[in-house]
């Protein structure tokens, strides 16, 4: 892994031909985005257990007036067979990519990871809707993620009070949902009182969206990367963060400034956090710095990073997701 010293301040912008262009999207006067919604085709829900799918799945709103909800994925087999039904199962608050600013929970290359997973690990999962930026910047995000959890211990749903070990909870994120993962944990370790009977085990953060004022190594090295090259990243931080904030705003730079206090409660409460990754990712060295915080602040942190691969290369090659799961699975076991 890369020396995370090694910087440049960011009046050298890493220059992309047109991050706009390369995302599909136009600023509007009024702030917000139009997006191609061709670029992200979604699935429909699957709740019918009728239907030949190894996971079913269904749609449920959490607050009408934010248009926030949760897409929930419980193997099928629970439902048809209450033979096979020996004991409920752990459950994973799951947060999709996109930069903040893109996907939602139906998105299909989320549907096709939620899907597996659930299998996968024998989980239910509950992949959480949150509003997107710029038109609900940061921390509208975080305060979605929060208000599902509160949902999920208060839900008479079915699924959930049939099918879900609520002591067995872990939250996870992928990209921008690992920052919302990493943000919201720290909130609910604040709040885990309040939670119950929802008890958090540990946080994953898959591949998590970090950056900063500096540019580090990795993302020098991997400045033409064709997933996530630095300036896209720029451009979805500028669209993302409070307006006025600079790019070591805890939210985004965990490292930087107060971020290294606000760790304290996430130690204290002792849950667990994985950190998974690989070295073909730009953001690689933020994420071994985030790391190498984490236990200094004495946090029970592991991690798991690859060599090659790519930014997002598990929810694009669903293929490449069976090491991940083997790997959270022995996570969660230990966790648990």
């Amino acid at each position: 892994m890369s020396d995370q010293t090694k910087t440049i301040p960011s009046s050298h912008p890493i220059v992309v031909d047109d991050p706009y262009k390369r995302l599909e999207i136009t600023l509007n006067p009024d702030g917000s985005l139009t997006r191609n919604p061709n670029r992200f085709p979604n699935t429909p829900a699957t709740p019918d257990p009728d239907q030949p799918v190894p996971v079913l799945s269904k749609d449920i709103t959490i607050n009408q007036s934010k248009h926030t909800w949760v897409r929930i994925f419980l193997p099928r087999h629970q439902v048809l067979d209450s033979s096979l039904v020996t004991h409920k199962l752990p459950v994973i608050v799951y947060y999709h990519a996109g930069g903040f600013i893109n996907c939602s929970a139906s998105t299909t290359i989320f549907h096709v990871f939620c899907s597996n997973m659930a299998l996968q690990l024998q989980a239910v999962v509950v992949s959480v809707d949150y509003r997107l930026a710029p038109e609900h910047r940061l921390p509208a995000a975080y305060d979605d993620a929060m208000e599902a959890l509160h949902w999920i211990k208060t839900t008479q749903e079915d699924w959930l009070k049939q099918h879900a070990d609520f002591s067995a909870c872990f939250l996870m994120g992928t990209s921008s949902g690992g920052n919302v993962v990493y943000h919201a944990g720290i909130r609910a370790a604040e709040e885990a009182n309040e939670l119950k009977p929802l008890k958090i085990q540990g946080l994953i953060l898959h591949q998590p969206f970090l950056g900063g004022s500096l540019k580090v190594e990795s993302e020098l090295r991997l400045v033409n990367d064709p997933i996530l090259p630095p300036g896209v990243g720029d451009l979805m931080w500028e669209l993302a963060l409070p307006i006025g904030a600079d790019r070591d705003h805890n939210y985004c730079n965990p490292t930087a400034r107060t971020g290294p206090k606000l760790l304290e409660k996430l130690a204290s409460v002792g849950w667990r956090v994985f950190v998974t990754g690989c070295d073909g990712d730009p953001l690689i060295d933020r994420q071994v710095g985030l790391v190498k915080l984490m236990e200094e602040k004495g946090v029970k942190v592991a991690s798991h990073f690859r060599v090659g691969d790519y930014h997002g290369v598990d929810v694009l090659q669903p293929a490449k997701a069976e090491d991940l799961f083997l790997v959270l699975k022995d996570f969660i076991l230990s966790a648990s």
